[in-house]
């Protein structure tokens, strides 16, 4: 049983483990206004709003795309859809604005791009801020339209402030009604571990919970943001009859401060951490690991996929896992303790370098029924540099075909600390160790890069796919080894002199 409020009224449903958001809506409860597009999370025609209450009990809405979001999740939490907006014939800005700027022609992506303005202006109702072009562009990146040519819509969103907001906000919580979700109340709150074993989705309430459903079923997939889990769903008909949600386990939450034994300091992220709250952090100490943030996917895809879910699904071309790589990052697992050294119904962890982690194509060191409780993000040095370049068909929400990340620092003119990380090139994200021990040591001169490149050759045996192909991948690594040794050369020179710096390539990106 699924209960949640649905526009402000509360609602409870049937519904099988392997259910969306959008057939929950769609079948089971006859609202047609939100659409079904591509079914992968890329068009955003299907884009809803799921709010939830933060620390300071303030709910707060984000847009995600319901055709690959599992409908359990929506248990103890509020949905809006196109539906209700409106009071009566009071439209909301986001619709009011769209209209006046004849912003819909089709019409079919229109409720989409209304979800995603209406995220945007909840966000500046609770925190003003300018509607810079990066931000419509972060807001829009995941709303696809094929008839309109995007400038109406921008328009369009640049003027919601210009229209009344609604006297009576119809999607907010209504009076409480029976054991329903409160008003005041952090939903997850009102709802119990487990809101219906009967129902196949499982929702542990703690890690111990969590692990001792994986000793008993180790076989059923676990769901996070369900970016990748529910395209087999969608796209291969797959059915899930047991499926074991971590989006509502405390430990898996977490962003902390830490020290580790080798006096390393950093942040363990938890696994169920998403991307849009890792943003701010990333912002702050890692900015290119954040611009990539913006290539991985769109609004609605970072506000639901994880940084544990990008680590374990283990794809070759996951973009994090080489920029993790290249950080010197850790993972902190969580098991069961059978076998391996424990016993009974303990919970045994363990830490284990991300370069050990990987091992080959969608296989890891994950032992059976262990999970990824928390990553390690080390501290950055200022002394050390991170480039990371991303190579894909399309700027917005694609996959990679090539991704490269790289961290050094300079020693009197000697690169040191050296590692270079792709992913695209191999079975598994991986370092390109001959490449770095050709540059180890060495001044960035163009001798030095000469002589990694056979090296790199050597690092990997890269396939070729709709993507690209082994040739291009070969050549686009090394390319982008050339484009490093002029950043490096650069900012050696710039150690040397006064002269300013300027970027090797222009950013795809307006901003």
């Amino acid at each position: 049983m699924i209960e949640f409020l649905l526009n402000g009224q509360p609602r409870r449903c049937e519904a099988t483990p392997d259910t969306s958001v959008l057939e929950l809506l769609r079948d089971t409860l006859g609202q047609t206004g939100t659409k079904e597009g591509c079914a992968t999370g890329d068009c955003g025609a299907c884009t809803v709003a799921i709010g939830e209450r933060d620390d300071q009990g303030t709910l707060r809405y984000q847009a995600a795309n319901a055709c690959i979001t599992p409908a359990h999740q929506l248990n103890g939490r509020a949905l809006v859809t196109v539906e209700g907006l409106a009071r009566g014939d009071a439209l909301h800005p986001a619709q009011a604005a769209m209209v006046a700027c004849h912003a819909s022609q089709c019409g079919f992506c229109t409720p989409g791009i209304v979800m995603s303005l209406f995220t945007l202006h909840e966000e500046q109702q609770r925190a003003p801020a300018p509607l810079t072009a990066a931000r419509l562009e972060a807001t829009l990146g995941g709303n696809l339209c094929r008839c309109t040519g995007y400038r109406p819509i921008r328009d369009a969103a640049m003027t919601m402030g210009d229209y009344p907001d609604p006297a009576v906000r119809v999607w907010e919580p209504s009076a409480p009604e029976g054991n329903s979700v409160k008003e005041g109340e952090k939903p997850e709150s009102a709802r119990p571990a487990f809101p219906s074993k009967e129902s196949g989705f499982i929702q542990p309430a703690s890690l111990e919970a969590l692990i001792a459903e994986r000793r008993a079923h180790p076989e059923a997939p676990l769901v996070a943001g369900g970016t990748d889990l529910w395209l087999e769903v969608t796209q291969r008909l797959a059915r899930f009859p047991r499926v074991v949600d971590l989006t509502r386990v405390p430990a898996l939450q977490h962003i902390e401060p830490t020290t580790l034994d080798d006096g390393r300091q950093g942040w363990w992220i938890g696994g169920a951490v998403t991307y849009a709250r890792l943003e701010p952090l990333l912002a702050e100490h890692y900015p290119a690991f954040e611009h990539l943030l913006h290539r991985l996917g769109s609004a609605q895809v970072r506000n639901r996929g994880t940084l544990g879910g990008n680590i374990a699904n283990a794809s070759p071309i996951g973009d994090t896992p080489p920029v993790l790589l290249a950080l010197g990052s850790r993972l902190w697992l969580a098991g069961p303790g059978d076998g391996e050294g424990g016993s009974g119904e303990e919970v045994v962890e363990r830490e284990l370098p991300l370069d050990e982690f990987f091992l080959d194509y969608k296989r890891t060191e994950l032992r059976p029924g262990e999970v990824i409780r928390a990553i390690f993000l080390p501290h950055p040095q200022p002394e050390r540099e991170l480039r990371i370049w991303k190579l894909s068909k399309r700027r917005e929400d694609d996959i990679s075909a090539v991704l490269g990340a790289f961290t050094w620092r300079l020693d009197d003119g000697v690169m040191r600390d050296v590692r270079l990380a792709f992913g695209g090139m191999a079975a598994t994200p991986k370092r390109a160790l001959a490449a770095e021990a050709a540059l180890e040591g060495h001044a960035p001169t163009p001798a030095a890069f000469a002589a990694a490149r056979p090296a790199l050759e050597t690092d990997f045996q890269p396939m070729s796919d709709v993507r690209g192909s082994a040739d291009y991948r070969r050549l686009s690594a090394a390319n982008l080894l050339e484009r490093l040794r002029l950043v490096v050369s650069q900012r050696d020179q710039l150690d040397n002199n006064s002269h300013g710096s300027r970027e090797v390539m222009l950013h795809a990106y307006a901003h």
